[in-house]
């Protein structure tokens, strides 16, 4: 079964992140899903378009070890800022285009440099079947 197209408002999961998140997507291709803007794999902006997920747990976050160090080395918790300098990775073939790039699909995850990886929880519109 092919997997749904994600667009704006689809809830977002980092494996370090303490909460789920939101995609944002700018209305910028004006291709729509649902009424809403579809996303490409080029969505991958952080804060513009991924936005924090509370707090970040990963060792490898620069704010999380100096936290870290200054609490003589108790593991603490920082406020996530998502790092993300690539493309979502997409997770099936890429065969509809949105303006020219990829369409994103609910199958697709995206990288951040603090060694978190991001996946689509719920793809921010589902399609029903009418028998």
């Amino acid at each position: 079964m092919p997997s749904p197209h994600v667009c704006s408002g689809a809830t977002l999961q980092c494996s370090f992140g303490a909460a789920p998140s939101v995609l944002n997507v700018l209305p910028t291709h004006r291709a729509m899903v649902g009424g809403v803007p579809a996303a490409t794999i080029m969505d991958s902006i952080p804060v513009a378009n991924v936005s924090p997920f509370g707090m970040c747990q990963s060792a490898a976050n620069p704010t999380v070890i100096a936290a870290t160090a200054a609490a003589l080395g108790v593991f603490t918790p920082m406020p996530c800022m998502p790092a993300t300098p690539a493309p979502w990775i997409p997770g099936g073939a890429p065969t509809v285009l949105v303006g020219s790039m990829p369409a994103l699909d609910a199958q697709a995850t995206l990288v951040c440099m603090w060694a978190g990886v991001i996946k689509v929880v719920q793809p921010g519109q589902v399609t029903t079947l009418v028998p």
